[in-house]
């Protein structure tokens, strides 16, 4: 049946123990409480009929952790020392206060009736001074996107621009679009291409938006801000920059919005208290918590648990994890946290709307929010 022992878990505000039993190889990622036990069902990261294949090119694959292992440390350092420089140097944006800010979400995990959910992410985001699209999901590569753009009845050529969180498959339009940098809507008429400015953390190129690098905190469109890019090393993707963006809303105060949340909260909140005083009204977006299974499984092989958490693939991501970013954001004291489930399994997402104190939503393609 697995190991039972005992975990602190945050529930509500208070702190409790209780006995956890995991179990592993069943295909679920809900957990069961039952006679003060909570039964946590935890799948296999690669599928047992991927061991025997495994274990003829273990010598191959150990040479191949170690060479990872090296750079993957090296990187590690570096972020730390570049996200230091550059929130050390940061200064105040001036950030205009917004009468209104409206997020339509175009994909995410979980969706609303009649409109395709996918392990991606495309926010729209809509204020008295204009609009910005953050992020585009896996593009024209899988069908959500342009699907649930349609049912909204929206024209992408409408948008005053782009902003690309990270470069990653499942923000900049998939796996092509990663290797060769270049980012692509699946719309867009010949009349707007190359007039409106895609705003990206790291080089890349794009024929339908005027590319423009972000290198520190700045004002983009629809009076929206962004953190810059802060860098973390990720084992198998490598040094990678991603920025979050920030707004400030009139009589309410901030609402930052992550792409995956790589950098991680702490990182991306000592940027956001360089860059504005305000409180934080509201917090949301991606930060990647796949503790008892993935998105998006691929042949059997669980990718989100094995290359995007940050740390090596013999370490897993554990609620410790989660409760300390869940104490983090606590402290910060947000009055709404908005959760994406994109990067985050179900398990995770229930332990968040248990213990942050803020009222707490899952995001869902279909649904729009007003800050």
């Amino acid at each position: 049946m697995g190991v039972a022992f005992y975990k602190n878990f945050v529930i509500k505000g208070e702190h409790r123990e209780f006995p956890v039993v995991y179990r592993q190889g069943i295909p679920s990622c809900n957990y069961v409480a039952k006679h003060n036990t909570e039964v946590l069902i935890m799948t296999f990261r690669i599928s047992p009929l991927w061991w025997p294949a495994l274990a003829l090119v273990s010598p191959f694959v150990t040479l191949f952790l170690i060479i990872r292992n090296k750079r993957y440390r090296k990187n590690r350092k570096l972020a730390q020392q570049v996200n230091h420089k550059r929130i050390e140097q940061a200064t105040a944006l001036d950030l205009p206060e917004l009468d209104y800010l409206e997020l339509t979400v175009l994909v995410e995990e979980k969706k609303e009736a009649g409109f395709i959910g996918d392990a991606g992410v495309s926010y729209l985001f809509r204020t008295n001074l204009g609009s910005l699209l953050f992020d585009m999901g896996f593009g024209s590569k899988r069908p959500a996107l342009s699907h649930n753009v349609e049912k909204l009845g929206l024209d992408l050529d409408d948008v005053d621009a782009l902003a690309i969180s990270h470069l990653h498959p499942d923000h900049m339009g998939g796996m092509w679009a990663t290797l060769k940098k270049q980012v692509a809507l699946p719309t867009t008429s010949e009349s707007s291409q190359g007039k409106r400015p895609c705003y990206l953390p790291d080089k890349a190129s794009s024929g339908s938006f005027l590319c423009e690098l972000v290198k520190n905190p700045r004002l983009l469109s629809g009076g929206i801000g962004t953190t810059g890019p802060l860098a973390r090393s990720l084992f198998f993707l490598g040094y990678t920059e991603e920025q979050t963006l920030i707004a400030n809303v009139k009589g309410k105060g901030l609402v930052v919005f992550t792409g995956c949340g790589h950098p991680t909260v702490k990182v991306i909140m000592k940027m956001v208290s360089q860059i504005s005083k305000e409180p934080v009204y509201a917090f949301g977006g991606g930060l990647h918590f796949p503790i008892t299974a993935g998105r998006g499984d691929r042949a059997g092989i669980q990718l989100q648990r094995l290359i995007g958490t940050g740390k090596p693939p013999w370490r897993l991501v554990t609620d410790e994890d989660m409760n300390r970013t869940i104490d983090l954001l606590n402290q910060i004291r947000p009055e709404k946290v908005y959760l994406s489930g994109h990067d985050s399994c179900d398990h995770a997402l229930q332990l968040m709307q248990e213990g942050l104190h803020a009222e707490t939503k899952v995001l869902k393609a279909g649904a729009t929010y007003r800050f």
